[in-house]
């Protein structure tokens, strides 16, 4: 059996605060919603005999309208092209509780072969020769065992199993999501053909025959260098390789040095790299290093979102020059200058100029009350 292994799809994910002008919607939302479909229409081309979601096809337990809409016309595509899909519940669309209706059921309402596995239970789907295992997100780790316990292999044709979480070779990489559970290295069997895992954003091999897809889309700038996609399998042969899906492309910018460069100059060396971006609605990250923070405080005030306004979202990591500043002990802060500190503080955080001045304004104001009050109740205990 050929099939296409695609996870993460995160239907609903917005950020940033850009409006779609012509839909008021969430211009990052819209781009998940988009690429997906497109997705979908490529891996159709690729005729599988199945597509396998290994979870987390919404990104809330209650989806907003636009994305079971985007779900519901992705299905309607693979059941006009014949392509049955097998989807599992992963730990963001997940219910909570046993009594909560799961985001799910509405697909079993649907035309298309769908086969989704949402109830906290492990579920077998036979298709054509091959046996699927699925193994949705489950309530406590432990569950996980129990229902890999379950299972009876197919003594004929291949098996496949389709789980949801962090396998123990991966453990380092947590995402820190609600309902993250590690998977027991042991469930990482050579007794299946192929083994396809959800929930780890980046394309890698655990195992032979264990594999993450990965996300189609960039979630954070902490999956920057991640590749992203889905994978072929062939259960015959045991080959597994990259498709590419369509994507809202993320780049890093690289590195501007900023020692001895005024807050203009770097401004514009930024405003440089970003005029190399040819892609609409592109999400870049950049770095400026070597800083001091008045400069870089200076360099917020200017802003760099004049350069920025064919991108989806700019970055800006700041790497600031090591000063000679004294450390306090506790003995000290009574001579702070606390005004001044929170200056410096707002200083590295590289707000847009107007964000910034609102922000010192306003934190300048409430540290003075607050200094005052304290002022004023010494005096009077004295």
């Amino acid at each position: 059996m050929k099939c296409v292994h695609i996870a993460d799809t995160h239907l609903g994910l917005a950020a940033f605060h850009t409006i779609d002008p012509d839909t008021g919607m969430n211009l990052r939302e819209r781009l998940v919603y988009e690429n997906f479909l497109a997705a979908v229409d490529a891996i159709i081309r690729v005729r599988p005999d199945a597509v396998v979601h290994a979870g987390d096809l919404f990104h809330q337990v209650r989806p907003k309208t636009r994305a079971y809409t985007t779900a519901l016309e992705g299905l309607e595509r693979l059941a006009a092209a014949g392509i049955p899909l097998l989807v599992i519940a992963g730990n963001h669309s997940m219910a909570k509780t046993r009594y909560t209706q799961s985001p799910f059921a509405v697909l079993e309402y649907h035309g298309a072969e769908v086969h989704a596995a949402y109830k906290y239970r492990y579920e077998a789907v036979e298709l054509g020769d091959t046996l699927f295992h699925l193994i949705p997100n489950m309530l406590e780790a432990g569950d996980y065992r129990r229902a890999f316990d379950e299972i009876a292999l197919s003594p004929s044709g291949p098996n496949l199993m389709v789980t949801h979480g962090l396998a123990s070779m991966v453990a380092e990489k947590k995402l820190h999501t609600i309902a993250e559970h590690e998977i027991d290295s042991t469930m990482i069997s050579d007794a299946f053909e192929y083994i396809a895992l959800g929930h780890y954003h980046g394309q890698i091999s655990v195992g032979a025959n264990a594999w993450y897809s990965g996300s189609i889309e960039h979630c954070t700038y902490g999956e920057l260098r991640d590749r992203k996609g889905g994978l072929v399998v062939d259960t015959q042969s045991g080959e597994v390789t990259h498709l590419d899906l369509p994507k809202t492309p993320m780049y890093d910018l690289g590195t501007v040095e900023g020692a001895g460069l005024s807050a203009r100059e770097i401004v514009d060396a930024v405003a440089g790299k970003v005029e190399q971006v040819g892609e609409p609605h592109a999400m870049c990250q950049v770095t400026i290093a070597g800083v001091d923070r008045e400069t870089l405080r200076a360099v917020g005030r200017i802003g760099t979102g004049d350069c920025a306004g064919h991108l989806l979202d700019l970055k800006v990591r700041a790497e600031c020059a090591e000063e000679d500043r004294p450390r306090l002990g506790s003995e000290d802060l009574a001579g702070v200058d606390y005004v001044a500190e929170f200056g410096r503080f707002l200083a590295e955080k590289h707000l847009p100029g107007p964000k910034h001045d609102y922000a010192l304004k306003k934190g300048e104001e409430v540290l003075k009350r607050v200094i005052r009050e304290h002022a004023e109740g010494d005096d009077a205990s004295a």
